[in-house]
């Protein structure tokens, strides 16, 4: 089986959050193959930039996240490359006003979507809505 992890989790896995013992417990026990897109890096470097920029992070502890992501990305998560489809399905999710989705949380469900996965991984509660919707179901955290 697949799961799609969206970026929530991943920064919950090495960034101490309210859901980051949950992630964690999942991710030792989870049997799927992970899978997420490559837009999940440059968020993931963003959200290590914001903290910092907003002190809850060092320098030191960014790196140490920063690392230990590098190394999931090597070896236990499959990332995927977006494609024109994937940005065209994105921009119609985003265009359906109700679905409250931003860009990049748009660019991933689309990813999600064309990938098939069994089962999304998040802790956004927008991202996760739009996935019931569209019958994905979803890790419990």
């Amino acid at each position: 089986m697949s799961c799609y992890v969206d970026t929530s989790v991943l920064i919950a896995l090495y960034i101490n959050e309210q859901h980051s013992d949950a992630v964690s417990h999942w991710y030792m026990h989870s049997r799927d193959k992970l899978i997420s897109s490559m837009w999940c890096v440059t968020e993931f470097a963003s959200a290590l930039g914001i903290k910092q920029r907003t002190g809850q992070l060092n320098a030191d502890e960014a790196l140490l996240a920063w690392q230990r992501f590098q190394n999931l990305c090597q070896n236990d998560l499959s990332l995927l490359t977006p494609n024109t489809n994937n940005f065209q399905k994105a921009a119609e999710l985003t265009l359906n006003t109700s679905s409250g989705l931003r860009a990049g949380d748009a660019l991933h469900l689309a990813a999600a979507l064309q990938a098939q996965p069994k089962r999304i991984a998040t802790l956004d509660e927008v991202f996760a809505r739009n996935a019931k919707l569209l019958k994905i179901p979803l890790i419990k955290f």
